[in-house]
């Protein structure tokens, strides 16, 4: 065991529990979502979730859950940061997807400490977005690199403090497939060219971000997953199989959301057709039961896997890549069976669903673009199941 290891393992659990400060003038969650759902057509009109209400999720400490506690974050445990996720997509699937977000400080954790100092200097509340494919060469500079380019899928970006973007540097890259090294900019010095049109995520703000002629210094560079210079319990968490987890547990949210929406139409509404309420029909009632048994099974795998690495590194213990599979496993299927669940209660709304109008309209088209992400695609079961016999991984999986 190393000297690290030995070390957590001799912590008191209780000790290494998220900090209970809070920051200045805290908001409730609670009352962060509740303006969420009422916004939420905002976000979608306006293509982002705008800056008051990421002012408001900073608040209630979303954003300072992924900062290390030497910084004055709270460095939370993952199975809590993705619970708030979780209850955040229960209102809106993409204020849930821009603050899931929060744990992104997870990543900057790579950097030397002297650059997260200066990132935190204004606090513990930063917020990191980024577009890092397609990656872009960068041409060495005096002290650094010099990069030009354009990049896509920036979720979040016009909410953030500070921005990344994928660059390759040439021999000394020190990248592997899927863990690019990422140029960390102020938000100011990136142009942000607005063109995200989609069917559903509308209110992410998934934009192209685009660089022109900046100098980054090297220290502001790191490989994304990249081993850590902070040493708190988080860092050792495996970086790549977070992010794929705080995005997929979106799908939770909103799998809940539909069945809430699904038993809220099951009595008191007369049908179009003069026939028998759904509540009283026995089709609806089984297919709800099933729908409900499929959302808490996933959820269950979800979090028990998050929670046996999570003990496991309090523990002492390194990270096995089984340990790494099952998260992208459990993340991969909670993407789906969130999206299969919202789609049966799609089709017990019958007719209604089809307005533009009806909640299971928003919720479908939400839960479909959650997986498209390429952290939770089909390749993903073929690495599973590479790693259950013992054979290579599909390249990137772990």
């Amino acid at each position: 065991m190393s000297a690290t290891a030995a070390a957590l393992a001799s912590c008191d659990e209780r000790s290494i529990e998220p900090l209970q400060r809070e920051a200045p003038n805290a908001l409730s969650l609670d009352d962060v979502i509740a303006e969420i759902a009422t916004r939420r057509d905002e976000f979608d009109r306006i293509s982002h979730v705008p800056r008051d209400v990421i002012a408001k999720l900073k608040r209630a400490g979303i954003y300072r859950a992924g900062t290390p506690r030497r910084f004055s974050g709270d460095a939370r445990a993952p199975g809590e940061f993705l619970a708030m996720i979780e209850r955040i997509a229960v209102a809106d699937g993409s204020a849930a997807w821009v603050a899931s977000f929060g744990s992104a400080n997870v990543y900057l954790a790579a950097l030397p400490l002297a650059t997260q100092a200066a990132i935190y200097a204004a606090g513990p509340d930063q917020v990191f977005a980024g577009g890092l494919f397609p990656v872009q060469p960068a041409q060495p500079a005096p002290g650094g690199w010099r990069v030009n380019g354009t990049w896509k899928f920036a979720s979040g970006c016009k909410g953030a403090d500070w921005l990344g973007v994928g660059i390759s540097t040439g021999s000394r890259d020190g990248a592997a497939p899927g863990k690019p090294r990422t140029a960390v900019f102020p938000a100011e010095q990136v142009e942000i060219v607005e063109n995200w049109d989609v069917v559903g995520m509308q209110g992410t703000g998934s934009h192209d971000l685009r660089v022109t002629d900046q100098l980054v210094a090297d220290d502001w560079t790191f490989v994304r997953g990249g081993t850590p210079t902070v040493d708190e319990p988080l860092y050792r968490y495996p970086t790549i199989a977070y992010a794929a987890q705080v995005l997929a547990v979106v799908n939770l949210g909103l799998a809940r959301a539909a069945l809430d929406v699904a038993n809220q139409m099951a009595g008191g509404r007369k049908t179009t057709t003069g026939a028998p309420q759904l509540a009283d029909r026995a089709y609806y009632r089984i297919e709800l039961a099933k729908a409900e048994a499929q959302l808490r099974s996933a959820r269950a795998f979800f979090y028990e896997s998050t929670d046996s690495v999570w003990q496991s590194i309090l523990a002492g213990n390194d990270v096995t890549p089984d340990q790494v599979s099952l998260l992208r496993l459990a993340a991969t299927q909670i993407a789906r069976e969130g999206a299969d669940v919202v789609s049966r209660a799609y089709r017990l709304g019958g007719t209604m669903a089809i307005y533009r109008s009806h909640p299971l309209q928003r919720l479908m088209r939400d839960a479909m673009v959650v997986t498209q992400h390429a952290f939770l695609g089909e390749g993903n079961y073929d690495g599973a199941g590479a790693v259950f016999v013992g054979v290579p991984p599909i390249p990137g999986y772990l």
